[in-house]
């Protein structure tokens, strides 16, 4: 039988996702080990990933873990920072940062074939660091040009402006970083850090298909790493900063706006209708603020929303770049979108384009094993496992209309909403 195919396949969207949740393993220190085996792929990826001590300090430096992690790489006692590029390049492996406000850590991407070479090179990154003072000479200088450059970017500063807004004052997620916070750095302040508060509750992820030799090798690499006695508390959130923020930049050829407001977490019963509300809003290339904001008005060549996380709870937020002296104009339109959703029901035809896209995203975001271990992480660190997805994509399926309004009514009152525009008056 001949195919026609001037016909597109049907399309469907899978009744189950199918994850197998890591293997869970103890090294002899306590740190737990979650592996995901993948056969036929010679890459394998370590990832070391701990909190970061970001609690108040006398004095407090809110820079220490930034420079103690990205000096990490400048030197060793047994290589120099060169020597450690060459010896990776070498043996066709790459060491990557893992740098964010609640964790940190360093990564290891190697093939089969060197793995046992490079693994005890890249378990001395964590004890044996020597921070070069040339070398941090030389990354406090790019450090506090990188700052005064973002003083002139108004995106920069709408972001800072609205995670000061998010976070209590002193909160150290809503520090806005100066050229002082880098003067106050120095040798003896990373060295210090390093050995008391960097490894602080460490977890491994490992990726790839490894023999019993190759475990037993990771498992002796990290048994005995030196886990920090100190213990990370993060400060509570908590929204008394100023609602509405202005910054004017006569000289900027453009306005950047911001609006955000704390929301559930994702283990909430709410948090699926909210996702799906958010990609109609702004989540995705065809959503109402682009078609309004971006195609109606001409207002800004992009706009859009998402749900983050910091400190184990979810913010909303929309952010865009727009034209000088249309910030204003673009927030009354959010609102103006906003308020439709809560008024006026979805049509089916619209409903039915998300469900695809939210399906069809959800099933790539695990088109491969890195892929996979990262998506877990994302859920492994606000408690939950891979049944988080499971559930997911049985909503999306089964989702109407109703759910989006009563979630717009519910969780988007325009005076509970953080505003920041920068830019063009």
């Amino acid at each position: 039988m001949s195919i026609d195919r001037s016909l597109a396949p049907p399309y469907s969207i899978p009744e189950k996702i199918h994850l197998n949740p890591p293997e869970l393993r103890f090294l002899a220190n306590g740190i737990p080990l979650y592996y995901i085996p993948f056969p036929n792929i010679d890459a394998v990826k370590i990832e070391v990933i701990f909190p970061l001590k970001n609690t108040e300090s006398n004095p407090y430096k809110p820079l220490l873990p930034f420079f103690t992690l990205h000096m990490i790489l400048e030197g060793t006692k047994m290589l120099s920072s060169e020597k450690l590029d060459d010896f990776f390049d070498f043996n066709a492996s790459e060491v990557d940062i893992i740098s964010g406000y609640e964790r940190q850590g360093l990564s290891l991407l190697s093939t089969k074939q060197h793995l046992l070479e490079v693994l005890p090179v890249f378990r001395s990154l964590f004890t044996d660091a020597t921070f070069p003072e040339k070398e941090l000479k030389k990354r406090k200088s790019q450090k506090k040009l990188s700052i005064s450059i973002k003083k002139e970017q108004t995106s920069a500063r709408a972001n800072q402006l609205i995670r000061g807004s998010l976070f209590e004052k002193g909160h150290p997620f809503g520090h806005q970083i100066i050229e002082q916070d880098v003067d106050d750095i120095n040798h003896s302040d990373l060295q210090n850090y390093y050995n008391n508060s960097f490894l602080i509750a460490p977890q491994i992820f490992l990726t790839g298909q490894l023999s019993d030799e190759e475990m037993k090798a990771i498992e002796a690499t990290f048994s005995d790493l030196p886990i920090s006695n100190e213990k990370t508390v993060f400060q509570e959130t908590g929204q008394i900063q100023p609602r509405r923020q202005t910054e004017n930049k006569s000289e900027a050829l453009q306005s950047s706006i911001r609006i955000a407001k704390w929301m559930v977490p994702k283990s909430h019963p709410d948090y699926p209708a909210l996702s799906v509300l958010n990609t109609l809003l702004g989540g995705y290339f065809g959503s109402r603020l682009i078609k309004n904001i971006r195609e109606e008005k001409g207002y800004t060549y992009g706009i859009n929303s998402f749900l983050g996380e910091l400190n184990g709870n979810e913010y909303w937020m929309t952010v865009a770049d727009v034209k000088g002296g249309y910030g204003d104009a673009v927030i009354q339109e959010v609102y103006k979108e906003i308020e439709r959703l809560k008024t006026e029901p979805v049509p089916a035809s619209e409903l039915e384009i998300i469900k695809n896209y939210l399906a069809g995203s959800l099933l790539s975001n695990f088109s491969n094993p890195f892929d996979q271990m990262s998506h877990f992480q994302q859920v492994h660190f606000q408690g939950m496992n891979f049944d988080y997805f499971t559930r997911h994509l049985e909503y999306i399926k089964h989702f109407d209309g109703a759910d989006i309004m009563t979630m717009a009514n519910k969780y988007f009152d325009q005076e509970d909403m953080l505003e920041v525009v920068v830019g063009a008056g």
